[in-house]
């Protein structure tokens, strides 16, 4: 018998035989004593495989667990088919149909169940069970490739329309699917290899829909804790029926829009929109006589500026006199800058704030004396004063930006009644289809490639490894004021990432295939082939897009 030849593979810094053809499966299983979690895929010199692909040449493997983000989405998405799968089994095969991934919600899925499902709690518990037991089967999660018109006629036989529109937008001759025990639906991204993975779940009513409660990145053991933000919620719900009344509630009724030349209403309509609840905002704060402060944080690339300067616009409209106020000019000079536990300046903190000086500040304001407002010299790391005299009058309001202005702690000495404050995120509610989600993060992360870009002159690379420190600060500073707020203000917009497409792609491709970057790129540019393009020519210059694309009125 002729002998099987062996490949090399490294794992960190080792090198090991293997007869060719191996499993990574089997590999990862001589590993994993070194880890404290299951290994659910293999990094293979910068890509991303599947445990049950093969090892076909010599080789250098990272394995990747629930602690690693590529992990964590991995187990979340094979989650939602464990549970689409004891729907089917439960309640029916018509029932896949009329589930629908929503949004993610503290450390859970918000999942909406139509088309006259009686969900309760014992329908969700026998689910569960079935979940439980499909685990305990260790049952294969199979991959097949068909052609890309066979797919879209399995789904449209299954009922899964939207499924089957957006496979008609896809160039690719041939589509991956996924089966288990004879169910088969189409996912974005990778699966574990069996559903013995697949043990730390949990189904629960909530509100109009069900949560399915997963495990976090930090601890994959055990569920998250599942403590929502109301406000935040409810925002999402109300952009849900603001994107059915635009009939682009997926990315294929989206595309199908494009296609047909319908790009240019819709994105009017849902400006206007925008417009009409950002002159409801102005409103209310009008009608709120002590009001003196607008007090706007939320995280990265949220729009934050481009809807400060539309906001001041509209208060104007309503009478006031709104003066744009920066929380980083009251920056304490570097040399007090705190240092985080790396001994690294944490610029983030609110101990980088000068919080006293900004309280006396603003109360000298609101007892009507004039004060000389500081500018932070960037350069120099110093706060500076250069005769910038302000004064309140009876119409005026300050519109505060910063990433503290939801805490307390920054705005302690002023009066309760006079500060109005909002919170805005980019929320997405656009999903791929109705069991594939999009992350709000990667929205926000697109945005932020294409600005730093254009103004920084940084590189798709860059700002991809920057990501999760700018993640960790907002977990930290801002998320956990965000039901403070008086309002919650979605600035996502439903074409956002067709309009974004062909600006971010280019740089995407531009971030280097043995960079650690490599494959958070590579699955950006998969995400973005879902979209059909639309060029910029009708983006309002007002709008919240020109803050990232540029070509705005506003200086953003």
């Amino acid at each position: 018998m002729e002998e099987k030849r062996m490949v090399q593979v490294t794992v960190d810094g080792a090198a090991y035989q293997y007869p060719l053809g191996t499993p990574y499966r089997t590999i990862a299983a001589d590993f994993q004593d070194r880890f404290p979690c299951d290994i659910l895929l293999v990094n293979k010199d910068g890509k991303l495989c599947e445990l049950h692909k093969t090892v076909d040449r010599d080789c250098s493997l990272r394995m990747v667990t629930a602690q690693d983000r590529p992990g964590i989405q991995t187990y979340e998405r094979s989650a939602v088919f464990l549970m689409l799968k004891a729907f089917h089994d439960v309640a029916g095969r018509e029932s896949v149909e009329h589930i629908s991934v929503e949004y993610s919600l503290s450390s859970a899925l918000f999942i909406l169940a139509r088309g006259g499902i009686a969900l309760d709690q014992s329908l969700l518990d026998r689910v569960e069970a079935r979940m439980r037991e499909l685990s305990a089967l260790a049952l294969p999660i199979e991959k097949r490739s068909v052609s890309t018109d066979d797919a879209a006629e399995l789904f449209t036989r299954a009922r899964l329309i939207h499924k089957a529109q957006l496979l008609s937008f896809r160039i690719n001759s041939h589509v991956n699917v996924y089966s288990l025990d004879g169910f088969v639906n189409y996912f974005y991204g990778y699966m574990v290899p069996d559903t013995g993975y697949i043990k730390c779940f949990g189904l629960e009513l909530f509100e109009n829909g069900f949560v399915l409660r997963l495990p976090t990145q930090k601890d994959p053991h055990r569920l998250g804790e599942f403590k929502p933000s109301m406000k935040v919620f409810r925002e999402l719900y109300q952009s849900t029926l603001r994107s059915k009344a635009l009939s682009a509630t997926n990315v294929a009724e989206l595309n199908t829009i494009v296609s047909q030349g319908g790009a240019t209403p819709l994105i009017l309509a849902h400006e206007a929109m925008m417009e009409k609840k950002i002159g409801d905002i102005a409103a209310e704060i009008a009608g709120r006589r002590d009001v003196r402060f607008v007090m706007i944080a939320g995280p990265s690339s949220s729009g934050k500026t481009t809807f400060s300067h539309r906001l001041s616009t509209q208060l104007r409209a309503c009478g006031l006199r709104p003066h744009a106020i920066a929380t980083d000019n009251y920056f304490v000079n570097r040399d007090k800058t705190p240092l985080d536990e790396n001994g690294r300046p944490d610029f983030e903190g609110l101990g980088a704030m000068d919080v006293e000086q900004f309280n006396t500040d603003m109360n000298r304001l609101l007892n009507g004396e004039t004060v000389d407002m500081p500018v932070y010299n960037f350069k120099r790391g110093l706060r500076e004063y250069s005769g910038n005299f302000l004064t309140l009058g009876a119409g005026d309001v300050l519109v505060i930006e910063g990433i503290h202005c939801l805490n307390d702690q920054f705005t302690y000495a002023l009066p309760k009644e006079s500060k109005y404050r909002i919170y805005i995120s980019c929320l997405t509610t656009l999903n791929i289809d109705g069991h594939n989600r999009i992350p709000t993060t990667d929205a926000r992360l697109l945005r932020r490639i294409e600005r730093d870009a254009r103004t920084r002159g940084y590189t798709a690379q860059a700002t991809i490894r920057m990501w999760p420190s700018v993640r960790r600060g907002e977990e930290t500073n801002i998320f956990p004021f965000q039901d403070s707020a008086d309002m919650i203000f979605n600035s996502a917009l439903i074409y956002e990432t067709s309009l974004l497409k062909p600006y971010v792609q280019p740089l995407l491709f531009g971030v280097p295939r043995d960079s650690e970057e490599y494959i958070e790129a590579k699955r950006l540019l998969k995400f973005l082939n879902y979209f059909l393009p639309i060029p910029a020519d009708n983006i309002p210059k007002t709008s919240l897009m020109r803050e990232f694309i540029g070509g705005g009125c506003y200086h953003a």
